[in-house]
């Protein structure tokens, strides 16, 4: 690991690949890069360890990638494929006997809220079950050596919070998930940006998610120097999509791990 170090634990759409009950070519693939958990990632930098998202498959991918420690909990917005594995985090209060730091906007803190009133109320009668230290974002703010500048992307009738991630003065790391345009205030955030995380669900146009042409288009505008997609549907096989690809843009897949 250099300053920061990524992994993808998970690259899909709120479905997951494969999908229930289908039977199309991608669902069907014997490719690993096309078995696809909900989308959420980890960052590493020295002694620290932080979550963005936590998703329905969040125990799966804790136990896949030997995650033995969370330090922080980042999210972009409170949709349940983004939040559903909350409850998870309890084992992670009981092993070191701790409160949990969730950060994300005021509004979906308040989601947070009414979802899991149980573990925000104080009603929980077992002190290491779940310990929510809820912190609202607002404005640019640090984590584990990183400095963290949060802006604002549509994702159809709501906001979803993107992350910019810089280490003393360098721009990272950019996390633009769930969102169907990018702002130009969120362009400037990221321009130059070493690695862009972007949502591309498909290819035909969808209301609130990025297709591959405009993830792509967005991805020049920001000139960033490698850029990889996520949060892609089953329309989008691993292999045929990313031959189809400049070679400074890659399909994510689960498990994929960089060193920044």
């Amino acid at each position: 690991m250099q300053q920061m170090q990524i992994t993808f634990l998970g690259t899909g759409t709120s479905h997951g690949i494969p999908v229930i009950g289908c039977s199309c070519a991608v669902c069907k693939s014997t490719d690993s890069r096309d078995k696809r958990l909900r989308t959420s990632i980890q960052i590493k930098t020295p002694g620290f360890s932080l979550i963005v998202d936590t998703t329905p498959d969040f125990r799966t991918q804790c136990l896949r990638e030997d995650i033995g420690s969370v330090d922080a909990v980042l999210y972009t917005h409170a949709h349940v494929d983004h939040i559903l594995g909350f409850d998870d985090l309890r084992r992670f209060c009981e092993m070191e006997n701790k409160s949990m730091p969730i950060l994300g906007s005021r509004e979906t803190l308040d989601s947070l809220a009414r979802t899991f009133h149980y573990a925000f109320d104080g009603s929980s009668r077992f002190p290491n079950y779940i310990r929510p230290d809820p912190q609202p974002i607002k404005g640019p703010f640090s984590l584990g050596g990183l400095d963290i500048v949060p802006v604002e992307l549509p994702h159809g009738r709501m906001t979803t919070n993107g992350f910019v991630f810089e280490k003393n003065g360098r721009r990272l790391l950019a996390y633009y998930t769930d969102c169907a345009a990018i702002p130009s205030q969120a362009e400037e955030a990221a321009r130059d940006v070493d690695v862009l995380v972007i949502d591309a669900l498909r290819h035909n146009s969808h209301q609130t998610h990025f297709t591959v042409q405009g993830a792509l288009d967005a991805a020049r505008r920001i000139h960033a120097r490698q850029t990889y997609f996520i949060h892609m549907c089953h329309e989008l096989g691993h292999a045929e999509t990313e031959a189809s690809l400049p070679l400074d843009v890659r399909l994510a897949y689960d498990g994929l791990c960089l060193d920044l």
